[in-house]
């Protein structure tokens, strides 16, 4: 169903007449002053990013000669049409991520998989516990619950800070950039009509060398430009919260069951990749595997498993497992909205034919279209600092001139969008300062830390990307 109505937006799109009778390099300038509206807002105004997307939407619609009520129009229809197909995903990925949390469950993960780990062995744990951790969780939300693990372990061991940290923040950043159901893959994926499970198995093919390379390996590195030690850190607390008021949870959930809560939605949508690969069409195990695993069903399956395993079973009540549900949607707000947004400033580069001149450019140019959409996505994430809307706008732009490509083409494009959209973490993108005060880093430090790690991440992930282009 969800594909279904995925083909039909990007049919009435493609197939709408332009707004405007502007020429080619009017529609040009109409995409360059939109961009720039943008980037100018965010990143020198410090404007939100979403009143910032609304803004260059009009920018671009009225250098492009759109009437005003045409642009409106066109920016709230594809303001609807994310909302609606990415919103939905975004929250449930949210409610499982809480219940993880509140529940003592990410505890049990990190438990379980440092529990008698040599010293050698232990980037390479903590890349895994991240990787596990990373595919529910928002960045910033797996930065607060691992970084006082990264901590406390670094201390308990005297092992330099950068060892375990940046194997850490590897595997989290990966994840978002790279493996639905976090924001920008959902959103290119939509954007340019990819199949979710196609992404998936290619996202994850993907990630695994880019988190070898970019965590464990590249961490040696870190930690002689940057000999940091846990012991003049502070270490936060990451618990679960109460239960009830007054009545602090006394049972966590075992590894086993934490680990099925959040991999469950992975497996069901791997199921469906499979079977469209290996059963005819019309066959009741492919139909059936089909519908468990389209992602709003197996993501929602997956809360209704994370309520069990991570609420009732360890002892929770119906109020608090509600309360916990719902305070896991407010903090995406602004992430909803942002996305949001960049669908509509995506259809307004389509309606007014701006994405059309784009693609026919990008065309003639000769570049590969992985490479082309990396690029795109590289300038927008050092101009804006911020990945998803490096992906959003990326995607939109280079939208047009996808009709051409199969299916694991399409989905090789989201990821070298995604990879791009990881380059050089810089002063304007909140996670550098996030990174910076967790591990008392000075400036020059995140740099040389945080910063080189994401640009091994988008290049090594390009790189992975156009291997596997050869391939398939």
């Amino acid at each position: 169903m969800t594909t279904t109505l995925t083909a039909l937006g990007r049919f009435a799109a493609e197939d709408a007449p332009s707004l405007t009778s502007a020429g080619d390099g009017q529609l040009i300038a109409a995409a360059l002053a939109g961009i720039a509206a943008v980037v100018l807002l965010i990143s020198w105004a410090k404007w939100h990013p979403f009143l910032a997307l609304i803004i260059g939407a009009a920018v671009m619609g009225g250098v492009a000669a759109v009437a005003p009520a045409d642009i409106v129009t066109s920016f709230t229809t594809g303001f609807g049409k994310t909302t609606g197909s990415v919103g939905l995903l975004v929250a449930l990925g949210a409610m499982i991520g809480k219940l993880l949390q509140d529940s003592g469950g990410s505890e049990s993960i990190v438990d379980k998989l440092i529990n008698g780990v040599s010293e050698a062995r232990l980037p390479w744990v903590m890349a895994g516990i991240a990787f596990i951790l990373g595919i529910p969780l928002f960045f910033e939300v797996g930065v607060v619950l691992l970084v006082p693990v990264v901590i406390l372990v670094a201390r308990k061991l005297d092992m330099s800070l950068m060892k375990v940290g940046i194997p850490a923040l590897a595997g989290l950043s990966i994840l978002h950039g790279f493996v639905p159901p976090h924001p920008g893959p959902l959103v290119a994926i939509d954007a340019l009509g990819a199949d979710m499970g196609t992404v998936l198995i290619f996202g994850l093919v993907v990630a695994v060398p880019t988190l070898v390379i970019a965590g464990p390996l590249l961490a040696r590195f870190v930690d002689q430009w940057v000999p940091k030690h846990a012991s003049a850190l502070a270490v936060g607390g990451s618990g679960p919260v109460d239960s009830e008021p007054g009545q602090p949870i006394t049972k966590r959930p075992g590894f086993g069951p934490a680990v099925i809560s959040i991999t469950l939605p992975v497996l069901l949508m791997l199921a469906r990749a499979v079977a469209e690969i290996t059963l005819e069409d019309g066959n009741g195990l492919r139909t059936f595997l089909e519908f468990l695993g389209t992602p709003a069903v197996a993501l929602l399956l997956a809360v209704l498993v994370s309520m069990w395993f991570l609420g009732f079973g360890i002892g929770r009540s119906k109020e608090a497992i509600e309360k916990t549900i719902g305070a896991s949607l407010p903090p995406i707000a602004g992430i909803l909205l942002i996305v949001a947004a960049g669908g509509g400033f995506k259809q307004m580069l389509v309606d007014a034919g701006v994405g059309r001149v784009i693609g026919d450019l990008a065309q003639g140019s000769g570049l590969s279209p992985l490479l082309l959409g990396w690029l795109v996505a590289v300038g927008i994430r050092l101009a804006t600092g911020s990945a998803t809307v490096a992906t959003i706008t990326a995607a939109g732009i280079v939208s047009e001139f996808t009709t051409t490509l199969d299916k694991p083409m399409l989905a090789l494009l989201v990821l070298a969008i995604g990879a791009g959209s990881l380059f050089f973490s810089h002063v304007n993108d909140a996670g550098f300062w996030l990174v910076k005060e967790y591990f008392g880093l000075t400036v020059g430090e995140t740099i040389k830390s945080w910063s080189v790690m994401e640009t091994v991440i988008s290049v090594v992930g390009l790189l992975s990307v156009l291997a596997l282009s050869v391939f398939v």
